[in-house]
């Protein structure tokens, strides 16, 4: 008979797909097949260039500045706990100071390639945001990853304390509810929104919010013209602080009106299947084996209830991260996937999909086919070749 101790972690196995299995599932049909689309039946060869070439640069900028952040808490999680040898802060207090150092040090690291982004992105005509602001706004992006850092670390050297390590169980827990809070409040700590004022557009956004069971919806307008040409649209919230966000330049003459509705739709598709609710189920999945591990590898520096495992417990956060890209990445394309099929039934415009898709690349430089190892790592969100054979799939389908 197996020992309890393994049929334990057979079970947790067990669950983990079974409950993985459920949040892949989506509306779009199993039986779907999509045309092949080459990228020159969207884009003049041109265009597909421009855009590869856009995008490559990108990808390796990228890669090294995740090589160089791995690379630096690395060494951080070597030597870091030399920089407090001794700490009149305490326990919990020393290990926060620990933190937020290793940031100061990822932030550091991460300029130069933020730079050089930017530098590309203003190189191309899609950014107008200054270098100044760039490394300010990443300071403020710091800022607030330092207050979420710190409260997760409060939390887990609370609960290392006397529970050692079977931290990782609640404190797993508590990460959800973290995450779960954040996605709630996210919608007002985006900056320059106001209401949608075309009414025509208002009138189709409520219709597809009927249509769709989510008539609570609003949609709000970010003001980014100032800084980018660049369109996009998300969908954030919880319950009552549901709404979708349309950036100003997706309004902006270069998008016809039928165009923007497929955006509208997409986004309240997300909210209509519960994205970003099974996104939170998601990253629980994720959660607690990372707490599991994190625990198990800093046991060497006496647990992460001593200020000296800090360092290599921010070190397995950001690798584990890194390590579950890929799967993260495949997750969110299945979903974005379901929202482009949800807006295509529910505005049935397949041309103006079409012509929505392979405008992201000829106005936003998306690579319309993007190399495997880019795919998979990089991106979070089907082809433009791929999302512009399933509105063709969906044409066919129902015979528009």
């Amino acid at each position: 008979m197996p020992r309890p101790r393994s049929a334990l972690i057979a079970l947790a196995l067990a669950g983990w797909g079974l409950a993985a299995w459920f949040l892949w599932q989506t509306e779009v049909p199993d039986d779907l097949r999509l045309p092949h689309v080459e990228p020159g039946d969207a884009v003049s060869a041109g265009e597909e260039r421009a855009a590869s070439d856009f995008e490559e640069f990108l990808r390796f900028d990228f890669l090294l500045s995740q090589v160089a952040v791995v690379g630096a808490l690395a060494l951080y999680a070597v030597f870091g706990p030399r920089f407090l040898r001794e700490s009149a802060s305490g326990r919990i207090g020393s290990g926060m100071l620990l933190a937020m150092l290793g940031l100061a040090f990822v932030w550091i690291v991460s300029i130069p390639f933020s730079v050089a982004e930017l530098w590309w992105s203003r190189r191309h005509d899609l950014s107008e945001e200054s270098y100044g602001e760039r490394v300010l706004g990443g300071w403020l992006a710091l800022g607030g990853e330092f207050l979420f850092i710190c409260l997760a670390i409060l939390i887990v050297m609370g609960l290392a304390g006397p529970l050692r390590d079977r931290w990782w169980i609640p404190g797993g827990a508590v990460f959800v509810g973290l995450a779960g809070l954040f996605t709630f409040v996210y919608p007002y700590l985006i900056p320059e929104q106001e209401p949608l004022r075309d009414p025509a557009l208002s009138a189709s956004a409520r219709e597809y919010a009927r249509d769709l069971g989510v008539e609570g919806v609003g949609v709000r307008v970010e003001r980014v013209g100032e800084l980018t040409d660049a369109p996009n649209a998300e969908a954030v919230g919880l319950g009552p602080t549901r709404r979708v966000i349309l950036w100003d330049t997706l309004l902006d003459p270069r998008f016809s009106d039928d165009e923007v509705r497929v955006v509208l739709a997409h986004e309240l598709g997300h909210h209509a299947r519960d994205h970003l609710p099974k996104s939170i189920a998601w990253y629980a999945l994720f959660a607690f084996p990372g707490a599991f591990v994190i625990a198990r590898v800093t046991r060497r520096r006496g647990g992460m209830r001593r200020p000296e495992a800090v360092p290599l417990g921010l070190f397995m956060l950001v690798a584990l991260n890194l390590l579950a890209l890929p799967v993260q990445n495949a997750i969110t394309r299945h979903l974005e996937a379901e929202a482009d099929w949800v807006a295509l039934e529910t505005t049935e415009k397949p041309d103006a999909a079409r012509a929505l898709f392979a405008r992201f690349t000829t106005e936003a430089l998306a690579d319309p086919e993007p190399p495997t190892w880019a795919f998979v790592l990089v991106d979070s969100h089907p082809t433009v070749v791929e999302r512009i054979a399933m509105a063709e799939a969906w044409a066919e389908r129902g015979g528009r």
